[in-house]
């Protein structure tokens, strides 16, 4: 089995905050592969399902952000399992708005949620770096993450979301290459190479007639510039 982690804060007036992206993206997923119903359980919303051939139980905390390494903590002991198969969505500030990246290991960054799970599995579990951007002062970081993304994002927002449940199945079996090349499809499809250029209907376009050839002399085209 793998635990799949989604960071945000409980209740209504939070939901389409910043910082619960990863709250987004973990209902995104139990929608599209017809996960069970979301029951509450080590302090925590949660539901399974299974993605490819690969047991999943996703959760959602339901603590308040600084706290949520208590119900990752309950989980894990419940179902034994390792760091190794869990992995943490999360908002990031260092990643501009859309972007994704995949790691494992490494530090908090000053994030409360990740400082919590740390503090309660350590820190080898992987993690989805879900980007939202940064207000461009730390001052101004609490109230940014904490405000409801504008109607501008809507667009990048689902795409993402869209990508982040396209491969849900790949990151469930570990290949993080895969999983970010069906993100990047959603996100940055491909342009066609094969750009249609205009026909001309011969049918009803008129060519013009080439020029005949000037046979004057060069003392003939003189005096006709003199007339």
């Amino acid at each position: 089995m793998k635990l799949f982690v989604g960071l945000g804060n409980p209740g209504a007036k939070y939901a389409q905050n910043r910082h619960n992206i990863g709250f987004m993206a973990l209902d995104e997923i139990a929608s599209a592969h017809g996960f069970s119903p979301w029951k509450s359980k080590f302090q925590a919303q949660v539901c399974e399902g299974t993605l490819g051939d690969v047991k999943v139980l996703l959760l959602k905390p339901q603590t308040f952000m600084n706290l949520s390494g208590q119900a990752v903590g309950e989980a894990m002991r419940f179902y034994k399992l390792t760091p190794q198969d869990v992995t943490v969505l999360h908002d990031e500030l260092d990643l501009a708005p859309g972007k994704c990246r995949v790691k494992q290991g490494g530090g908090h960054a000053g994030h409360n949620g990740l400082r919590s799970i740390h503090s309660h599995i350590g820190a080898d579990y992987h993690r989805v770096r879900l980007g939202i951007g940064h207000p461009g002062h730390k001052d101004a970081v609490a109230g940014y993450v904490l405000r409801d993304f504008p109607k501008a994002d809507e667009g990048w927002l689902d795409d993402l979301m869209r990508g982040i449940s396209d491969g849900a199945a790949a990151l469930a079996a570990g290949d993080g290459g895969k999983f970010m090349n069906a993100v990047s499809l959603r996100t940055a499809p491909p342009r066609s190479s094969n750009t249609a250029k205009p026909k001309i209907d011969t049918a009803t376009t008129t060519v013009a007639p080439e020029p005949a050839p000037d046979t004057r002399s060069a003392m003939e085209k003189l005096v006709d510039k003199f007339k």
